[in-house]
């Protein structure tokens, strides 16, 4: 049987991100056959026997992919220590842990991925992988060519380089404008901030696809699992 480093195997079964997973080794919270994990310390799941907070790790978990329709309002994350609401509120019917892949800010909505497979969701999240997202942008003022042109053009962010943003003016109206935005990378407020350099205000930002797959009639809150297919999709993108 193939060794597999701990970390990993916390991801890939649901416990944990990467990041995280490192954290509970480092807090002494993993143990392997009663001994306390390392860092890189690798294991055999056929017989290593592992320990979570003192509770067993289970290698029989069903795993699970979801689309949610995150509202406004909520945070990607599980939990926070400053009792804001989090996704993990509006999938607690889901009798395992699952967490977002990649997120969405508190004041955007809309189409988020979730799972207890980590292998899943480094793939997905992977630059290589160059999936495209897009997002219906409403936007103040009015946009004008010049701002329009402006935003298609932007090629930094921070200290980040990104491709030039995919943009289609759906509606206009004398105070605002409805914009559909297609972008790859995905980087934290990457939209809001492109909106700053052209000196426009986002009013709302909805993420309605994530490669082929679309929020479609979703309501707020609710959520589904991805049909076979759609997974198979996501991984070729």
């Amino acid at each position: 049987m193939k060794r597999i480093r701990i970390q990993k195997v916390l991801s890939e079964y649901g416990i944990a991100s990467r990041r995280k997973a490192e954290e509970m080794i480092k807090s002494d919270l993993v143990k392997v056959n009663g001994e306390i994990a390392k860092i890189g310390d690798k294991i055999d799941l056929s017989r290593d026997k592992i320990f979570v907070a003192g509770r067993p790790l289970e290698l029989n978990i069903k795993k699970y992919y979801l689309m949610l329709y995150k509202p406004r309002g909520f945070i990607s994350t599980m939990s926070d220590e400053f009792g804001r609401k989090c996704v993990a509120s509006l999938v607690k019917d889901i009798p395992t842990r699952v967490y977002p892949v990649g997120r969405l800010d508190k004041d955007s909505e809309g189409l988020l991925l979730m799972t207890n497979d980590g292998d899943f969701s480094n793939k997905i999240l992977h630059p290589s992988k160059e999936i495209e997202k897009k997002y219906r942008v409403t936007v103040k003022p009015k946009i004008t060519e010049d701002k329009l042109t402006k935003l298609s053009s932007i090629t930094k962010i921070d200290d980040y380089k990104i491709e030039p943003a995919k943009i289609n003016v759906l509606k206009a109206a004398e105070d605002r404008t409805v914009l559909e935005i297609i972008i790859k990378e995905g980087k934290n407020r990457q939209i809001r901030k492109m909106c700053e350099q052209a000196d426009l205000e986002v009013a709302r930002l909805k993420r309605t696809a994530i490669g082929d797959l679309k929020l479609g009639m979703l309501q707020p809150g609710k959520w589904r699992e991805l049909f076979p297919q759609e997974i198979k999709k996501l991984l070729k993108k």
